[in-house]
């Protein structure tokens, strides 16, 4: 299955759009996949792969769609808690993570996503820059060979 982020980004309401527009989040392997593995294990994979930061929104680089850029590895906003946001301390902490919760739930709609089937022989190519990719286990008791190429991505958003 996939999630188109570009179409979820244009179908938001549009002040969730100008309150999203400035807005950075960290990601994180150690906090999904790590997350069950013991202390010394998950500090390991955090050292390989550290927690990265990027834009809520980033532009495509070649078609310059708008694109909703969170998902499960996304923990929290980076620079959510300004003068704006917060009165007194952390009061509106419960804010940022509820709007994390709505922004991830959008790829969830299913007028966003297309659900290939898997056919002898099929061959599939997507964007990650603009989508999201879920393996559903459809497929037992026959087995599905996969090779994955990825390219390098581009550093700029």
């Amino acid at each position: 299955m996939w999630a188109n982020m570009a179409l979820a980004y244009e179908k938001l309401p549009e002040h969730i759009k100008t309150q999203i527009a400035s807005l950075r989040a960290r990601h994180s392997i150690e906090a999904t996949f790590g997350a069950a593995m013991p202390i010394e294990k998950r500090l390991a994979l955090k050292a390989q792969f550290p927690d990265a930061e990027h834009p809520v929104v980033r532009t495509h680089p070649e078609t310059k769609e708008k694109i909703l850029f969170v998902n499960g590895f996304t923990t929290h906003f980076t620079n959510y808690h300004t003068a704006a946001n917060v009165r007194y301390g952390q009061d509106y902490a419960p804010g940022a993570a509820q709007l994390l919760q709505y922004l991830i739930s959008q790829a969830q709609i299913p007028e966003y996503q297309v659900r290939w089937r898997w056919k002898p022989n099929s061959i599939a190519f997507w964007d990650n820059r603009v989508t999201q990719h879920y393996a559903v286990m459809d497929y037992p008791p026959s087995h599905r060979k996969m090779e994955r190429a990825g390219i390098k991505g581009d550093a700029t958003f």
